[in-house]
């Protein structure tokens, strides 16, 4: 509800944008109720998108083992520029000759940028 207090976890059908459910925490333990919930309703879910928690994915598998999980978008470019960060780190240091290192500079943003906008001709 606000930044470091107290955290919920909201449940919404992606289709309509209604608010299904709200649980109190931000683990897996907030969704049982939840749980007891959809199994008594007999609800029939194909697929859940949801963060990267692993605490959500595992209650997700526990309970929905045939749904398909979907992840967000904001946490797979997170995780994708963590990593492309992370190795060209290391590139980096591995490098012993100027010249490698130079060429590794500036990278990070030409791979990031859409193809559509690279100027072909642009020395930096």
């Amino acid at each position: 509800m606000r930044k470091g207090h107290r955290y919920l976890t909201v449940v919404l059908d992606i289709d309509t944008g209604t608010v299904i459910f709200v649980g109190d925490g931000k683990g897996g333990d907030a969704l049982d109720p939840f749980w007891q919930r959809l199994r008594s309703a007999r609800a029939k879910v194909k697929a859940v998108a949801m963060d990267m928690s692993s605490a959500y994915i595992s209650a997700v598998l526990d309970h929905l083992p045939d749904a398909t999980i979907v992840f967000d978008h904001f946490n797979v470019i997170k995780l994708f520029n963590y990593i492309l960060s992370d190795l060209r780190r290391d590139l980096y240091r591995e490098t012993t000759e100027s010249l490698h290192k130079a060429v590794l500079k500036g990278t990070r943003w030409l791979l990031l940028k859409n193809p559509e906008n690279l100027i072909p001709d642009k020395k930096e």
